[in-house]
């Protein structure tokens, strides 16, 4: 009877798992006949355990190598949209030359790159933002220090925006010959955004290069000593912090308690707030995934950590970006991509302000690095 009774849970687990539990149950079968039903029992035992084993790596790998759902998949999924808001915020790309080499850039910007925004295209958006009236004006590059144009932009900008902001690596706005840019910012009061990825000295030279990270604290204690991060000073230094691998950023809450106290007490550096943003998989970080083999296992992660909740307060909601040749994309990630904004080139010259709420954006796979966890807002 036990023998028989063993013989049916082959058969019931064989309709189960089809392939695997089939030829399982013919080698079971034909090495229980003849023995007792103790010894049957213990054996029938080990023998499923390790085969169920076997099935659920063999089940791991087949899911591993399915690829992520596409993300208007997802938003359909979820029965969200994603459509703009009000737009209240111009960011602006002069160009990707930059005077670092960074392994997670998704516009591979660098030393090398000619791609520059020129004093045409620079007085045609300052008019595009007199006539969008913009709450704050993003300033973003490559290194926008290193373009000629910076100060004009500023300088016009500064009456047609309450709020400035410039995104810096922190070595291209204290080099020597652009200090400059410091009074200059003091002066129209620009927020800046200071990228600074770790504490650890290692990591950041890893990910920007040799020397940056000293380099780095020493551009933020001059800007400190220029009021910037200084308590009742009006001069906001914040930071921005992305993780070094392939992995999601820590809790930014945490993340800035750290930097705070460590900074703080290590190198007697301030500033205002901190942000952690995750890697998106363009650029110079996609080819690193691949080439580390991180590709299909970042792409699974920042997938599986997708939270609906953060749609709503994404950037692209309320954000245009501008290219540095004039053309207007929704955000700086579909700009990497070539992605226009509507789904045709259109130039800041050509239109009277910004897009109008209810507005498609338009969207892709890199989507899914500003939606993981708490979100890219």
């Amino acid at each position: 009877m036990a023998i028989a009774f063993l013989r049916g849970k082959i058969s019931y687990h064989s309709s189960k798992v089809g392939k695997f539990f089939g030829a399982t149950g013919k080698r079971i079968d034909s090495r229980i006949t003849g023995i007792g039903e103790g010894m049957a029992q213990a054996f029938m035992e080990k023998t499923i355990s390790s085969e169920l084993s076997k099935v659920g790596e063999a089940i791991g790998a087949e899911e591993q190598s399915v690829p992520p759902a596409s993300f208007a998949s997802m938003l359909a999924r979820h029965e969200l949209k994603l459509v703009r808001g009000n737009t209240s915020v111009l960011q602006i790309n002069m160009g990707l030359l930059c005077n670092q080499r960074c392994r997670h850039c998704h516009l591979e910007a660098g030393p090398d790159r000619v791609e520059m925004m020129d004093e045409k295209t620079t007085a045609e958006i300052i008019e595009f933002a007199g006539r969008g009236r913009f709450q704050t004006v993003d300033i973003t590059g490559g290194a926008p220090e290193l373009n000629n144009n910076l100060a004009t932009l500023i300088e016009n900008l500064a009456g047609l925006a309450p709020k400035i902001m410039l995104r810096s690596n922190l070595t291209a706005l204290t080099d020597v010959g652009r200090r400059y840019l410091v009074e200059l910012c003091r002066e129209y009061k620009v927020v800046l955004v200071a990228s600074f990825p770790s504490l650890n000295q290692g990591q950041t030279d890893s990910q920007r290069g040799s020397g940056i990270w000293e380099k780095s604290i020493a551009a933020l204690k001059e800007l400190n000593a220029a009021g910037y991060g200084e308590p009742d000073s009006g001069l906001v230094l914040d930071i921005v912090s992305n993780p070094s691998g392939a992995f999601l950023p820590s809790s930014q809450e945490a993340t800035e308690k750290r930097f705070r106290r460590d900074l703080g007490s290590r190198w007697g550096i301030g500033f205002n707030h901190l942000y952690t943003f995750g890697n998106v998989a363009l650029g110079r970080f996609r080819k690193w995934l691949i080439d580390s083999g991180n590709f299909e296992s970042y792409m699974r992660r920042i997938t599986e950590s997708f939270n609906p909740c953060t749609i709503d307060g994404l950037m692209c909601r309320t954000l245009v970006s501008v290219s540095w040749d004039g053309y207007l994309y929704d955000c700086d990630f579909n700009l990497a991509q070539a992605i226009p904004m509507g789904g045709r080139a259109m130039h800041v010259s050509e239109v009277e302000g910004p897009p109008k709420p209810g507005t498609p954006i338009a969207v892709g796979e890199h989507c899914y690095a500003c939606t993981a966890g708490p979100g890219f807002t």
